[in-house]
């Protein structure tokens, strides 16, 4: 499956140490990376189908001092999709209200026909753009309703409700924002890790920093961070992910068929 990284402060720090760590890993996720700097209230996006290490756009942009308070990072290890820039992450969508959302997701979802409707408006054909659709068609309904924008504090809710059924015999690590807030999701034991220090807030899918007290992401809770602080935090669901041999082998054979070029 995939990596996935992400930074939160309170004002902008230098991360280039940290991404160079977390891309360094792409030898086991060679299938594309990508990189969304939240400069000025808007996302810059980087990202390409190749492994990071042998991305000479990669090494130009870390040769320069990286500086934000919204950093997020992936690198793929395709389970559904092929390997084409469309597929790598982050997925960036508008809602209704003008709001820019962004996901990144380390996981497979095996069984939700919820999602099924989106394969036809989909940029690229993963089960991870098609989170990303389901979630802003609900945001959009919900404001629709309202009559008005929703409250930082009502998407939340709302995404905890729907990412609360996803997770069911699914594996949902999720790094979503949404301009105001980032949201972080985990349902796999140690496969999520956070450092909250001084700098700000790091999450990432293994620690990436030889500091001791990096400690495994609470799982089946759904965190809105802002600035550095966990300010909201849902009640927590049973739907832990536990990888079977079965979940192994369809893994094992959607990436041999990219291998064989199918």
């Amino acid at each position: 499956m995939c990596e996935i990284f992400c930074f939160n402060s309170n004002t902008p720090k230098q991360v280039n140490e940290c991404l160079e760590c977390f891309y360094n890993h792409s030898e086991d996720h060679p299938h594309g990376w990508g990189l969304a700097n939240m400069q000025s209230n808007e996302f810059v996006i980087d990202k390409e189908p190749i492994k990071a290490t042998c991305s000479q756009h990669l090494k130009e942009i870390l040769s320069n001092p990286l500086v934000s308070k919204n950093v997020f990072a992936h690198i793929r290890l395709a389970t559904m999709g092929e390997i084409i820039s469309p597929n790598c992450h982050p997925f960036i969508e508008l809602d209704d209200n003008n709001r820019s959302w962004m996901l990144i997701h380390n996981g497979t979802i095996f069984d939700y026909p919820p999602l099924d409707k989106y394969r036809e408006i989909e940029t690229g054909n993963t089960d991870s753009e098609r989170i990303l659709l389901y979630i802003i068609d609900n945001v959009n309904k919900f404001e629709e309703a309202k009559g008005a924008p929703s409250t930082i504090k009502e998407r939340f809710n709302l995404l905890a409700e729907l990412i609360e059924e996803m997770a069911e015999g699914n594996k949902l690590n999720l790094m979503i924002y949404d301009g105001d807030l980032t949201y972080i999701h985990s349902n796999m034991r140690d496969s999520l890790y956070y450092l909250n220090n001084d700098e700000g807030f790091l999450v990432a899918s293994t620690p990436i920093t030889d500091d001791e007290n990096w400690k495994p992401a609470e799982m089946n809770k759904l965190f809105g961070i802002i600035d550095g602080n966990i300010i909201f935090e849902s009640e927590e669901h049973d739907n832990e992910f536990i990888l079977t041999k079965e979940h192994e082998e369809f893994i094992q054979k959607h990436i041999n068929s990219l291998n064989l070029g199918d």
